[in-house]
């Protein structure tokens, strides 16, 4: 792995943890309470370093199956969603309980892949899980089973796992299954399987030597492999390991080859100006005083509607805008936080000043800078 890959593990910041169906209910026995108890306590190891931790958790349906003592995952729709709403507060409250222990919170959060693909939604769900990770509190990403029909039947939560980690442009995205990592075939049934420890995300072999998921999950190694190439798109390593190794996450912060390490071939900055630059098109365009550009291009910060000077184009909350300087030279391209109507509302107004112009604060700046990339 590259070395740049590699100090994602070791010294990036922020992590999104999946762990999968058949870890957290040990093949189905009911939630695993010793080892949820060990993951826990290294999460909470890693928050105190400063590493801000995104967990998302699959168990609701398979918890929901044990409490109700069901042998076999359910192919009716209405079963599915009665056991997920069954799972999912034992799993939100044993995860309470076990980070408790730390002095943790935790925050339930349910999404469906439509919150991550509509502007606003988008844009909602990163603002809350930025303010959470501010707290000492681990946010809890989960499906929202019991009410999208379509996700039961075809989502994942590595696919999901994957979308986070774009969503708060995570350093690492590490998957913790009940297989070691990724083979070039099938351990289960070949006994010269060999581990693979490191490849790029967008290697095509990959899928090939991916198998499907069990019985109680839905996502096999493909799917993996998949959520890997989803999380190369913002710079993100992803790690496909075992969650019954021994001090897995602290391992890997350390530095340790544990499990499969999937490379992106992109670095994170150079990932996240493809993705706005190349497969974003600009609904308008934002033109900055020196003072703005300055701001931006010196020192790193928000673009705030004080610095705007002129706005062209028809744009909405979420969409994206290109950002000029007064001789109209394009800088940076941007989601921009408000509509256009809004935004002519309070151009060249100081933040303090939005709330009365508008009569709310949607967010302080016009565009922040975790969603602007300069050109």
């Amino acid at each position: 792995m590259a070395g740049n890959a590699k100090a994602r593990l070791t010294k990036g910041t922020r992590w999104v943890v999946k762990i999968g169906s058949a870890l957290l209910t040990n093949d189905g026995k009911g939630l695993d309470l010793a080892r949820i108890a060990q993951w826990t306590e290294q999460m909470a190891a890693l928050k105190q370093q400063g590493i801000e931790i995104v967990l998302v958790s699959s168990g609701a349906v398979a918890a929901g199956m044990s409490r109700l003592g069901w042998q076999e995952r359910p192919n009716s729709m209405e079963q599915l969603q009665a056991a997920a709403a069954v799972g999912q507060t034992k799993l939100v409250q044993t995860y309470e309980n076990a980070f408790a222990r730390h002095d943790l919170h935790t925050a339930q959060i349910l999404l469906t892949h439509e919150d991550l693909s509509d502007r606003k939604r988008y844009l909602n769900a990163r603002n809350t899980l930025r303010a959470l990770l501010d707290l000492p509190v681990i946010p809890i990403v989960n499906e929202n089973d019991t009410v999208v029909t379509d996700e039961i039947k075809f989502g994942d939560n590595d696919t999901l796992g994957a979308l986070v980690t774009n969503l708060v442009e995570a350093d690492a995205l590490i998957l913790l299954t009940d297989q070691d990592g990724l083979y070039d075939a099938d351990p289960r049934s070949n006994p010269e399987a060999k581990l693979i420890e490191q490849a790029t995300a967008t290697d095509a072999k990959l899928v090939a030597v991916a198998g499907d998921g069990g019985k109680l999950g839905r996502g096999g190694m493909a799917t993996k492999v998949r959520a890997a190439q989803l999380a190369a798109r913002s710079g993100a390593v992803t790690v496909i390991a075992g969650g019954r190794i021994e001090n897995v996450l602290t391992r890997l912060r350390l530095g340790e080859q544990v499990g499969t390490h999937l490379s992106p071939e992109l670095e994170p900055i150079a990932a996240r100006k493809q993705w706005l630059a190349g497969h974003l098109q600009t609904k308008g365009e934002i033109t900055l005083d020196d003072g703005a550009v300055n701001a931006l291009l010196e020192k790193g910060k928000s673009l705030l509607a004080v610095g705007v000077n002129n706005i062209k184009g028809q744009f909405h909350r979420g969409e994206c805008v290109a950002i000029l300087d007064s001789k109209g030279n394009t800088l940076a391209r941007g989601l921009v936080n408000y509509d256009v109507d809004e935004a002519f509302k309070i151009m060249g107004k100081p933040t303090s000043e939005i709330d009365s112009i508008l009569g709310y604060l949607n967010e302080p700046e016009l565009i922040h800078r975790d969603n602007l990339v300069l050109l």
